[in-house]
């Protein structure tokens, strides 16, 4: 790995296309989304949501719903962030607070 200084890395030229980001349209990221699998699922019928997706529909912060279904707020994170891979327990849970996540709230209470 390259070291330089703030001052080197602020002399260098960008290699941002202003002009490409500037022209890309909705429809084009839309598209660019679902070429690389990262299009948040907008109906019940995906095979599971992205947990990001899942957090947001319930209105809650990583740290709340972590504590909602017992897993460090870390780990939470990491599963947003894509940083380690979805098991399918993982991915079914998902499924599940997707689909109830009323059911899941009042499982959990009773635990």
């Amino acid at each position: 790995m390259a070291r330089m200084t703030l001052k080197e890395a602020m002399s260098r030229r960008s290699t941002i296309d202003w002009d490409r980001v500037r022209t890309t349209s909705d429809e084009d990221m839309a598209r660019q989304a679902r070429e690389d699998g990262t299009e948040a699922p907008d109906d019940l019928g995906a095979a599971y949501p992205t947990p990001g997706t899942v957090r947001r529909q319930m209105g809650m912060t990583q740290a709340s719903i972590a504590t909602l279904i017992g897993v460090p707020v870390a780990t939470w994170r990491n599963w947003e962030q894509g940083r380690v891979r979805l098991d399918p327990a993982v991915r079914t849970l998902l499924r599940v607070l997707w689909r109830e996540p009323d059911a899941v709230r009042r499982a959990m209470e009773a635990a």
